[in-house]
């Protein structure tokens, strides 16, 4: 008779991946309430450039990301379509200070800023057009 310890470990392996694959799909890349962010604001200071008049999409990116160039074309084109909406592009690797406080753990991520420099919404991971849009109608509400 085989003992049946590998094949029950090997078993568990499966589903705690399994069940970490479907929670991170499940999350990456949707555009999230701040909650305690909500007092989180940055400033023309931190991002380098100014603010946008109703609102500003802040990304921060690395070089080897494989994500981030096509993040940064879906951001670059709703800012085009929104007046008073501009995108800063932030290198995380040359920006480990904001990166530290922002609590940035992965790139692409997306802040979606109010015209205050609040940070109102954020994703970690490639959000989605709608999802951006839905944020950015949020942003300007404020």
């Amino acid at each position: 008779m085989t003992d049946p310890t590998g094949l029950v470990a090997a078993g568990a392996v499966l589903a705690a991946a399994t069940g970490f694959g479907v929670f991170r799909s499940r999350r990456d890349g949707r555009l999230r309430d701040t909650g305690r962010e909500a007092a989180l604001r940055l400033s023309p200071a931190d991002l380098g450039t100014s603010l946008g008049e109703r609102a500003t999409l802040v990304q921060f990116s690395t070089s080897l990301c494989a994500t981030c160039p096509g993040t940064r074309r879906l951001l670059a084109g709703v800012a085009a379509e929104s007046p008073g909406v501009r995108l800063v592009e932030i290198d995380a690797e040359a920006r480990l200070d904001l990166v530290r406080r922002v609590e940035v753990m992965r790139t692409p991520t997306v802040l979606v800023l109010d015209r205050a420099g609040r940070v109102v919404r954020r994703a970690s991971g490639a959000p989605s057009r709608a999802d951006v849009t839905s944020a950015l109608a949020l942003a300007t509400a404020h």
